[in-house]
């Protein structure tokens, strides 16, 4: 960046004309390193349309940025002491963009279903039917609707839908002897019935009818009644769909794409634009061979589909493994976050992108003077416009804005961070990690942003560190609730490592997980006690860490679980019938525990301190039970015990039977057939 460079503590529209010479002088230059920093986004629509109108523009070589650190800073009731936190801001800026990640291609044809009450839906189709090819789902009807019939009119029992934007499935029943495609909502039979079984919605309540078929005489002209009418079944597909029933079709916390609930103007706008292709991220990678969720049709770990709000994910024993949707997904990244192992990664941005951002904030911060940093993660939504009606109020002296050592980071959502993140920003000069929740979260993501940070928290604390590093912030909307914990959050002491780690943030969870552990226990005051603590016990819910106890006097050495172990934290002995575990591979998932046919294994959340953690050690060794008859070994002792206290009192397994099951396979052959010979010969 050149030394010459203005700065410019107002650059409004009065100033336009600097912001095009800055354009200008950027182009000439024809530097690939130096790019163009708008540290406002108030006029940012009017800049962008002048950065398209200014010669040179073309060639530069990213693309114009804007960032905002008045809200977030320079309106604060620390304004002076934000410089630090505002060139990290600046610097962040800076980077590049990251690389274009997949996407999701949406196909819409604009053909929309409208479900509910039919005078409502005939009202929104009014709205809509110019853009959009309509059918309503009538579920009741309060009056009789419009007498124009201008677009197709179904009705039914046991509705159902699924898919999304461009693929919605919608089936439902039809047993009614009114065809209300072919009514023409004369009222002849509402008049005619006798019982009122025939209301508005134009359907004839069988409860109340007496079989007197007045409506049927009513309605010969028409011939839209038909008491001979059978139950049939049918399906039908749909590109968008606004749900206006009492009940909702579907009632997820992120519903799919292209599915509506509420019938307002911004709704409507939407739904207008519906019609064509459409695209988003891909939000997520998936590694199948690390996944923890299944082996031989055994569920171990689950939290991934546990977690998922949108039914994005399911279980395919059969293939072993998770299947994500990505049409249904919605990228809030709770599944990466729960996620033990790093099968599923988050990708917008990549783990590599956000953690360069995140060193970058911290290096950038901590050099320019800045002291007990707290990274304040929130979404780039809701959690933004929380942040900078924050920053207004701060400036009209209502509230005391975001602090001088918060720096603010936008995500596409809150849940899409979690404990290997968290550690390596403490690692990398961070005091605090906040995260900032606005409503928008479904209550399993709050569920399990909450077990993450205890599992962080606990591994902080039992290395020694002192205070409380990762928060929670349930605000909403409350911008009073924001302020104080933001005040609250910043002015706390908490005790970090004593070094700065230079290390980065990768693609591999647990390889980025193993380094800032590395870094924390090298510099933990714990550790350096006369008497460091053995290990850390963890929460029992979210540990991605621990170890396992076997109960040798149930363990047979059968070794399913060592088959069954995703991480190879369990292996056998090529010299020893032995069982062994490494128990920095361990990830907790429980399909050891749920494999072990004698329920020998528990689990145990916890931290080891020591570098065993790193080495095999033995679970439990087993003794060989030799053939009696020709000595060699074929099973362990537990084994054959066991077995023989089960058989004993089987009337199949008596006597020289009995025996037999002491024998290996060769010489119970033998000793078979030597049987059956002295039986001939008797």
């Amino acid at each position: 960046m050149p030394q010459d460079l203005k700065l410019h503590n107002l650059l409004c529209r009065r100033q336009a004309p600097e912001f095009q010479r800055a354009i200008v002088d950027v182009a000439k230059r024809a530097d690939p390193s130096e790019n163009i920093v708008v540290a406002c986004t108030q006029e940012q629509r009017l800049f962008s349309e002048l950065a398209l109108a200014t010669e040179g523009a073309q060639t530069l070589s990213a693309p114009i940025k804007f960032i905002n650190i008045r809200e977030s800073g320079g309106w604060s009731k620390d304004a002076s002491k934000a410089s630090p936190k505002l060139a990290a801001l600046l610097a962040a800026a800076h980077l590049p963009d990251p690389e274009p990640v997949s996407t999701v291609t949406y196909k819409s044809a604009g053909r929309l279903l409208i479900v509910g009450e039919l005078g409502q839906a005939e009202q929104a189709a009014t709205l809509l039917g110019d853009a959009l090819a309509v059918t309503i789902f009538s579920t009741s009807a309060k009056d009789g609707g419009a007498q124009n019939r201008d677009h197709t009119i179904i009705s039914g029992t046991k509705p159902a839908l699924s898919g999304w934007l461009g693929a919605f499935k919608f089936a439902w029943q039809t047993s009614n002897p009114i065809d209300l495609d072919l009514c023409t909502r004369c009222n002849a039979c509402v008049v005619a019935c006798p019982e009122g079984a025939i209301g508005f919605d134009y359907q004839i309540d069988m409860n109340k009818c007496q079989s007197h078929r007045a409506c049927v005489r009513a309605c010969d002209a028409a011939g839209a009644i038909d008491f001979g009418r059978a139950t049939v079944g049918h399906e039908q597909a749909f590109d968008v769909v606004l749900d206006l029933s009492a009940e909702p079709l579907i009632d997820w916390h992120a519903a799919p794409q292209g599915y509506f609930k509420e019938p307002n103007a911004a709704t409507l706008m939407k739904l207008q634009g519906m019609v064509g292709e459409f695209e988003k991220p891909k939000f997520f990678n998936y590694k199948q061979k690390i996944c923890a969720h299944s082996r031989n049709t055994t569920v171990g770990c689950n939290a991934c589909v546990e977690v998922c709000s949108a039914h994005a994910i399911s279980s395919d024993t059969k293939r072993q493994q998770i299947v994500v949707n990505p049409n249904l997904c919605v990228g809030c990244g709770a599944c990466t976050t729960v996620c033990p192992t790093g099968a599923l990664t988050y990708t917008y941005p990549r783990a590599t992108d956000q953690g360069a951002k995140l060193k970058t904030l911290l290096t950038t911060y901590a050099k320019a003077g800045g002291r007990d940093a707290t990274l304040l993660l929130h979404s780039q939504t809701a959690g933004q416009q929380a942040i900078e009606a924050l920053g207004r109020a701060a400036q009209l002296k209502k509230t005391k804005g975001v602090p001088y050592n918060v720096i603010p980071v936008a995500l596409w959502h809150t849940a899409s961070t979690g404990i290997e993140m968290w550690l390596s920003s403490i690692c990398l000069g961070a005091s605090k990690v906040a995260v900032m929740l606005t409503d928008e979260e479904a209550p399993d993501y709050i569920r399990a942003l909450t077990e993450q940070m205890a599992v962080a928290q606990g591994i902080l604390n039992g290395l020694g560190y002192t205070g409380t590093h990762f928060h929670l912030i349930q605000s909403g909307t409350e911008l009073t609730v924001l302020d104080d914990a933001l005040q609250a959050t910043s002015n706390m002491a908490c005790s970090a490592p004593s070094s700065v780690a230079r290390f980065g943030i990768g693609l591999e969870k647990r390889a980025t997980l193993e380094m800032a552990l590395d870094h924390l226990m090298q510099f933990a005051p714990a550790l350096k006690l006369p008497a460091p603590p053995d290990s850390i016990s963890l929460p029992t819910s979210g540990s991605p860490f621990g170890a396992i106890q076997v109960d040798a006097a149930k363990c047979t050495m059968c070794l399913s679980c060592v088959s069954s172990c995703p991480a190879g934290a369990l292996k056998d002995n090529s010299e020893l019938l032995q069982l062994q575990f490494i128990e920095k591979n361990c990830v907790q998932c429980g399909l050891c525990e749920q494999t072990c046919p004698e329920q020998a294994i528990q689990l145990v959340p916890q931290l080891l301190l020591s570098e065993q953690r790193k080495e095999p050690r033995a679970l439990n060794t087993a003794k060989m039970f030799h053939c009696i008859r020709c000595s060699k070994p074929f099973g362990t002792e537990m084994a054959i015990t066991q077995m023989l206290t089960k058989l004993v009192g089987h009337s199949m397994f008596q006597g020289a039977a009995a025996e037999r099951l002491k024998m290996c396979m060769d010489c119970r052959v033998i000793d078979l057939h030597s049987a059956d010979n002295e039986l001939k010969i008797k």
